[in-house]
């Protein structure tokens, strides 16, 4: 496996600015960027130009990471080619399956079968329910092939997110890379790094991943007290903190950050489930569990491949995460490259929500504020 890294910032343009030495040659080129860089098609006509036999697949982002640096609004491609891996794409818009538990196992179902060994998802940030996303794609895929990817960002703003798939970028898109064979090695981590607050209380109202009541009190009311003055820059400032939620006894909390608050009705949704009879606590940032999280996601990733250094690692964090970081965001990526060493492209994005198991024993779920890291080699 081969990979070669650009990156298009505005005034200046691409770096480095020769042409592509695996112009002809990439079956594969990843593309994360700010939303307003992203929904601009003459970018997208760059990278097909750039490298026109390939799929190309990727999302808007609150945040692009390239190497060990962290940006805002610019462009990175990370270009592939492989030497014995077979990719498949698939792709379905929400708006024309209406139901998400459907449109995962659509997806799902629309990549071959056949010595399929991982799915790699973007989706759209704002118009999905994460967590039947992923169930759908479980329910549709043969037993033991595992799911990572993430959801798209639109920065701190929630407005609009886009995904790519041979195409320009559009909203309400859901993306598949189905990867095959068995000269490909694949390893995921994803952890976290907050520290829970406040008691746990019963969610006793709320619908799919809307919200309504906790402990049959007003959820958004019961927020708001706990954030006090943050409470004026909802959304944006409920990532800084965010609900553990679990559903029975001794199970680890998985964290839910919120999308979006509807005054109306006094509820709030989330990237992710919020199911009835399930306990939920706030959390809060800890900088130094943060950065350690990263740590831990990245040797997880690399456990799972006997200690390999991979050719190439996709990190998806979350923006939750940025925010709270903020001058010691590279810390985390920098944390990650440790572990990996220096020969690892290193790409990805800041999220609105993470997808992959915790270890891989355990099941694929959607996560949020946590760094969730997928690595990539050929033996």
């Amino acid at each position: 496996m081969r990979t070669e890294q650009r990156q298009w910032v505005p005034g200046a343009g691409w770096t480095p600015d020769t042409p592509p030495y695996l112009s002809e040659l990439a079956q594969l080129v990843f593309v994360f960027g700010g939303s307003t860089v992203m929904k601009d098609p003459k970018h997208f006509a760059d990278v097909r130009h750039s490298y026109p036999q390939a799929h190309i697949m990727g999302c808007s982002t609150a945040g692009e990471i390239c190497g060990t640096t962290v940006c805002d609004d610019t462009l990175v491609t990370t270009a592939v080619e492989f030497e014995n891996t077979d990719i498949q794409v698939a792709h379905v818009d929400i708006d024309d399956v209406g139901d998400c538990v459907r449109a995962g196992a659509q997806l799902a179902s629309s990549l071959p079968h056949d010595q399929l060994v991982h799915v790699f998802v973007l989706s759209d940030g704002l118009k999905i329910n994460g967590s039947e996303l992923v169930q759908g794609m479980l329910s549709a895929l043969p037993p033991g092939v595992a799911v990572t990817g993430g959801l798209s960002g639109d920065g701190a703003r929630f407005e609009r997110t886009y995904v790519c798939i041979d195409d320009i970028p559009r909203e309400g898109i859901i993306a598949a890379l189905g990867l095959y064979g068995s000269h490909l090695k694949v390893g995921y981590g994803s952890l976290g790094g907050w520290d829970p607050f406040g008691p746990e209380r019963l969610i006793t109202r709320s619908k799919g991943n809307v919200l309504y009541e906790l402990d049959g009190q007003s959820a958004l009311a019961l927020y708001k007290t706990y954030l006090g003055e943050h409470a004026q820059g909802l959304p944006s400032t409920g990532l800084l903190f965010p609900l553990s939620i679990r559903t029975r006894e001794g199970q680890s909390g998985v964290v839910r950050t919120i999308l979006g608050v509807n005054e109306t009705d006094q509820s709030m949704t989330f990237a992710g489930d919020m199911p009835e009879g399930a306990y939920a606590r706030l959390m809060k940032a800890n900088f130094d569990r943060l950065i350690d999280g990263a740590h831990g996601a990245a040797q997880a990733s690399y456990e799972v491949v006997g200690s390999m250094t991979p050719d190439l690692a996709l990190l998806i964090s979350c923006v939750g995460r940025k925010l709270v970081l903020k001058q010691r965001i590279e810390e985390e990526v920098e944390s990650v490259r440790e572990v990996l060493g220096e020969t690892a492209a290193l790409a990805g994005f800041y999220s609105y929500g993470e997808i992959s198991p915790f270890t891989p024993s355990a099941k694929c779920e959607l996560h949020n504020q946590t760094m969730t890291i997928t690595t990539f080699s050929e033996v």
